[in-house]
């Protein structure tokens, strides 16, 4: 599943761009389901098993990363960019980035901190304030390589480092999409939908549809979460730590989740010896705020894989957390069909 994840995060795909990213899912997964992608983009495939479910169940993780978009070209030909997505200003400045269909590379940067002033070198340099320089001296040399509306992607490549870490960009969610070929590519014994989905990053857009689409009885949404396991946190300011397993939430900012599920999930890690735990703060959101809320309403679990420095160009996992995502998810979505 490494090889896979590090496949998935190389590709770029930002929320509204995510062509390159469902082109491949649809490539991996094309002999083993059936498969529709909707007018937003989203990938619906539904995978027959062994035994017909009790519970139409949907699996879901979304295909976007967080990113920027252009927005203008300046006369030196550098360029203005605004986020697409949750993005800190205080990860991208000096980072190495590719800007539309060519993959013009890119760095972005700003007044030199020689030129600021004491405030402003204590403050992050706001998005209003950075350019990308592409490199050339014009407008009209710019204009020949990138247009308003294109897409900027963070340049990050895959690292193992240390005890079974793994940093690069795009961990969230291309980790939920890794488990999710995974368990297609082993078959089902119950019957179910999965979704690849578009635009979480900027309202749990693609997901919104999906969940319309599929109707399921119960969803099951793979994410990443954000970690805090820092030298300057303790106790509940974690949140939740790499290396302890999967991560269940009983509620975020978007969704309270269906107790049943939450204890279930729980119940079988457990049972199975799979490391476990939840977060210590309510703070974030999925796509289950959206899928939640589908039709008459979903009954939804979501299970998250613990990152390090989400939303930025090197976000940092434990591989180990990962396989403990890809087996709560397997058997919490078996036991959820037959509920």
């Amino acid at each position: 599943m490494i090889k896979e994840l590090e496949k998935l995060c190389l590709l770029d795909g930002i929320s509204g761009d995510e062509g390159q990213i469902r082109d491949y899912i649809v490539s991996r997964i094309k002999n083993k389901a059936e498969i529709k992608v909707d007018p937003l983009g989203n990938v619906i495939a539904f995978v027959k098993g062994q035994k017909r479910a009790k519970n139409r169940i949907m699996v879901s993780a979304h295909m976007d990363e967080v990113g920027m978009i252009v927005t203008y070209i300046n006369s030196d030909g550098t360029l203005r960019a605004a986020p697409v997505g949750g993005i800190d200003p205080r990860v991208v400045f000096g980072q190495r980035v590719r800007v539309g269909r060519n993959d013009t590379l890119g760095v972005i940067g700003g007044a030199a901190i020689h030129n600021l002033s004491p405030e402003e070198r204590k403050q992050s340099v706001p998005f209003d304030k950075i350019v990308v320089d592409i490199g050339t001296d014009s407008l009209e040399e710019s204009k020949a390589l990138v247009s308003l509306g294109d897409s900027i992607r963070f340049v990050s490549g895959f690292e193992s480092f240390g005890d079974c870490k793994i940093k690069c960009k795009a961990i969230d969610d291309r980790a939920g999409c890794a488990i999710m070929l995974k368990m297609i590519e082993e078959g089902r014994e119950y019957d179910t939908y999965f979704t690849f989905v578009v635009q979480e990053e900027i309202g749990l857009r693609g997901s919104k549809c999906a969940a319309y689409s599929v109707d399921p009885d119960i969803a099951i949404v793979l994410e990443s979460t954000t970690a805090a396991d820092i030298p300057s946190a303790s106790g509940g300011d974690r949140v939740c730590e790499l290396g302890k397993g999967a991560v269940v939430s009983y509620m975020d900012r978007s969704t309270v989740y269906d107790k049943g599920l939450y204890a279930m999930a729980f119940e079988i890690a457990e049972k199975n010896g799979i490391p476990c735990q939840t977060k210590t703060r309510i703070a974030g959101g999925n796509d289950a705020g959206a899928i939640h809320l589908s039709r008459g309403g979903v009954r939804t679990c979501a299970i998250s894989l613990p990152c390090r420095y989400l939303h930025s160009s090197c976000c940092v996992i434990d591989s180990r957390d990962l396989d403990s995502c890809f087996v709560l998810s397997k058997l919490l979505s078996e036991r959820a069909a037959q509920l």
